[in-house]
């Protein structure tokens, strides 16, 4: 746990991010989790994915937005993305996942407004050509604000996808009230530094919060999406599934790239549609650092490629 905190503080240093993104040998390790820099690169992957059965749910990376040009940047990018995704067909197969401090929410004087104003014509786009968007949440000072622009953009787009945070307190009663016909919700454990206030400080906790999280939105009437690499959250997901006869087309697992892709294969190969996340792009630190910090094995393969290279 302490390692996971330290590793979640440093991504948000600016310092530690300058000698990390300068070590070559990072390149090697971001690679198993990032889709590359440049969009071109991300829509190989996405092609190989679909080869697959797997769908995807493309990112843009880029977060903490402080300045209005940047923020318009991120809408372009995204623009640019849907565009290069539109030629392949793949409807809601491929959806796009947007971070709202991207468009300029962690502005001081407005950011609430711009971010609902850049995003909206992403969203026009992604209705346009079949697909959806789905809302990342951020850290829990966002999620009132993040919750107030998907309540907006779903009164004419009611597919934007919602992600909940099961580590934060406020979650259970997010996930009730998220529960309702044609909700799409991506439930994950979370990965940021959060104080006990507001968030579960234990591992146990935080599972056993997921668990009930889960129950809540599978058996609830929305279109769930358990975003998890815990085997036992699969099962339980499966066995949710089962119990409730839920039709293979009204949920989803979500994974990201480059993690248990094995496992990802083998889910879409029994019928359950599989989402991967693919993050893209040059902005890519704060995204890494979280995955490490997310689980050890991922850290343990970051630092035996650093010794290799030693």
């Amino acid at each position: 746990m302490l390692t996971q905190k330290a590793l979640l503080a440093a991504a948000r240093r600016p310092g530690l991010r300058r000698v990390v993104t300068g070590t070559p040998v990072t390149r090697r390790v971001v690679d198993r989790f990032v889709a590359g820099e440049s969009l071109p690169e991300a829509i190989e992957v996405v092609q190989a994915l679909s080869a697959d059965g797997i769908a995807v749910t493309l990112d843009h990376l880029g977060e903490d937005v402080t300045d209005r040009s940047e923020a318009r940047r991120s809408r372009d990018a995204y623009l640019a993305a849907l565009e290069s995704l539109a030629p392949l067909g793949l409807g809601r197969a491929a959806e796009v996942s947007v971070k709202l401090s991207a468009f300029g929410q962690a502005l001081p004087v407005g950011g609430d407004d711009l971010a609902l104003e850049l995003v909206r014509p992403v969203v026009e786009a992604a209705t346009a050509q079949g697909t959806t968007v789905t809302l990342d949440m951020e850290d829990s000072r966002t999620v009132d604000a993040t919750l107030a622009v998907l309540a907006e953009l779903r009164r004419e787009h009611p597919g934007t996808g919602a992600v909940l945070q099961a580590m934060l307190h406020r979650t259970e009663d997010d996930a009730r009230a998220l529960a309702v016909p044609g909700s799409r919700v991506r439930l994950v454990k979370g990965a940021y530094q959060e104080p006990a206030s507001v968030a579960y400080q234990e591992k146990a906790d935080v599972d056993a919060a997921y668990g009930r999280c889960l129950e809540t939105l599978v058996r609830g009437p929305g279109y769930p999406m358990a975003g998890t690499h815990d085997p036992r959250f699969v099962q339980q997901t499966l066995d949710l599934v089962a119990e409730t006869g839920r039709a293979a087309d009204s949920y989803e697992f979500q994974l990201l790239y480059g993690i248990r892709p094995d496992e990802q294969t083998r889910l879409a190969a029994e019928g359950h549609t599989v989402r991967a996340y693919v993050p893209y792009g040059a902005d890519w630190y704060g995204y890494f650092m979280r995955r490490l910090a997310e689980r050890p094995a991922n850290l343990q393969f970051f630092l035996r490629s650093l010794a290799t290279r030693s």
